[in-house]
């Protein structure tokens, strides 16, 4: 696991231990490469809505068609995240705040660490809290 090319960029991460950084590298290291945009990363994984409109009528659901393994490793280490990151805890508790169930505050987290790990691979530069986190939490509010 040491030696894939990905792994060096992301291990960096709060609490995502050995098993977690292989599953994740496993299931998102192949979308990181076929991806265009993180948008279409995010949707592969599981961590944005379906949108579904039809004249006036609008609805937002949960993302059913998706790679299941790479949406239980992602959600399973953005739950674990928020436990040692002052960042990811308040992503999560302002998620909470606004309504969000539990497993919705972590998609809205997961989202959030997606863009981070998009832009470690699209720059090929490792995880850096100082450098990651520098975008205020503010612009993550209108999360849905």
């Amino acid at each position: 696991m040491r030696n894939h090319p990905y792994a060096p960029l992301i291990a960096g991460l709060p609490r995502i231990g050995t098993l977690n950084l292989s599953q994740i590298v496993g299931e998102i290291g192949p979308m990181l490469e076929r991806a265009t945009t993180c948008a279409q990363l995010t949707t592969e994984t599981g961590a944005a809505p379906v949108t579904k409109e039809s004249g006036k009528h609008r609805t937002v659901h949960f993302r059913h068609a998706v790679n299941r393994r790479a949406r239980q490793a992602l959600m399973t280490f953005a739950d674990n995240s928020r436990h040692d990151n002052d960042w990811a805890a308040t992503i999560y508790n302002q998620a909470r705040t606004r309504g969000k169930r539990h497993p919705h505050a972590v998609r809205i987290l997961a989202r959030a660490w997606l863009r981070i790990i998009w832009a470690c691979w699209r720059d090929k530069t490792c995880y850096n809290p100082a450098i990651h986190h520098t975008t205020k939490i503010n612009k993550t509010q209108g999360l849905t």
